[in-house]
């Protein structure tokens, strides 16, 4: 949607910029400037930025949450017949990586709130299971207890795919400190946010650190010797540098953010639109805002045509993607999920919404269902 003083974008990465763009500028210059483009002194100073918010030991940065999520896994011995259990309403990227790497990704259904089914995860279970990978869907963490609870009972290792929920909590706990190792994404779309892509892992394990930092360099102990065949999943020093600034802002995006969920749930008419509420453990940093309705598509549509940009996220499951065919699923295997699909819808969210914008989709909404 191209914006216009009428319409209301998805997003709004320009607004973003302009808000930044007096202090980034000198920013940008000085990492320019000093040569310094592939590693150099604002990797190290965000990797000790964001171990320091995740409450973890160590961070890697990275060059996407989808190579943090291949590392994460390959680091645990992760491989050829193994199964990982995971969602399959998630971004696909999360299912993409247990496949590059020969393993099975095990579908489990997810609860009213999109995230994974606790109570549907032993019972998919295999002498093959070596891990699972909980998706902290829209910014709100999994209920983890459960979880940890039983990956420990069958000596399973816990990746945390937390790409949709930096900042977010689980009974004060962080997001990406819960588990063996947490993935993160700084894609321009996520509440922290590159000019570009990025990402990085967190671990309270120093093997799997320093496995990490060498592979995410082609493997290389030093410039002259090469441990183990790596790749080249690097962050670069200046999206390290953006986003130690960005930093500065993501409680008050965060914020902005909540505040406008909050209003969200004030004004939107509840009884033909469903909307998963914050639980008391939770601290949700909504990343997306999705509401669940009838007729979606055709909501969609209204809204578009009073200049309400509206998103979703994913309209297809991941089981029944041409690219999952292989895999053996079909439609009905995960009735929730699917359901779902046809339902969800994303709200804008982001922090540059006025209020009086958050009110005119409410009005929209609730015109609609009226």
């Amino acid at each position: 949607m191209k914006n216009s003083p009428n319409q209301i974008p998805y997003v709004n990465l320009a607004a973003q910029w302009q808000d930044d763009r007096d202090e980034l500028l000198p920013i940008i210059d000085t990492v320019l400037g000093s040569g310094q483009y592939v590693g150099g002194d604002e990797i190290d100073k965000f990797e000790k930025n964001m171990a320091e918010l995740c409450q973890v030991k160590y961070a890697v940065a990275l060059n996407s949450g989808t190579d943090a999520l291949t590392l994460a896994l390959h680091l645990n011995g992760i491989g050829r017949g193994d199964e990982v259990i995971t969602p399959p309403n998630s971004f696909i990227a999360s299912t993409a990586v247990i496949v590059h790497l020969g393993a099975k990704p095990v579908f489990v259904d997810v609860l009213p709130d999109q995230n994974i089914d606790p109570g549907k995860i032993e019972a998919a279970i295999t002498e093959k299971t070596k891990a699972i990978m909980p998706v902290h869907l829209t910014g709100r963490v999994c209920n983890m207890d459960p979880i940890m609870q039983i990956a420990n009972k069958h000596g399973l290792t816990i990746v945390e795919d937390a790409a949709q929920a930096i900042g977010s909590k689980y009974k004060s706990k962080p997001s990406g400190s819960i588990g063996d190792v947490g993935c993160f994404s700084t894609h321009p779309l996520k509440n922290l946010n590159a000019c570009g892509d990025g990402g990085f892992l967190t671990t309270n394990d120093e093997k799997i650190y320093l496995k990490a930092k060498a592979l995410r360099n082609h493997g290389m102990a030093d410039r002259d010797r090469v441990d183990n065949f790596g790749y080249v999943s690097r962050m670069d020093n200046l999206q390290a540098a953006i986003l130690n600034y960005r930093l500065k802002k993501l409680d008050e995006i965060i914020d902005k953010r909540r505040q406008n969920a909050q209003s969200y749930l004030e004004y939107i008419e509840k009884e033909k639109v469903f909307i998963p509420r914050e639980k008391e453990y939770e601290f949700n940093t909504y990343h997306t805002f999705v509401i669940q309705v009838e007729k979606r598509n055709e909501l969609k549509e209204f809204l578009l045509k009073q200049g309400i940009e509206a998103a979703i996220h994913y309209p297809t499951p991941i089981h029944l993607q041409p690219a999952a065919k292989r895999l053996g699923y079909k439609f009905g295997d995960f009735p929730i999920t699917e359901k779902q699909a046809g339902m969800i819808l994303t709200l804008p969210i982001n922090q540059s919404l006025g209020q009086s914008e958050i009110e005119r989709i409410c009005v929209a909404i609730n015109e609609y269902y009226s």
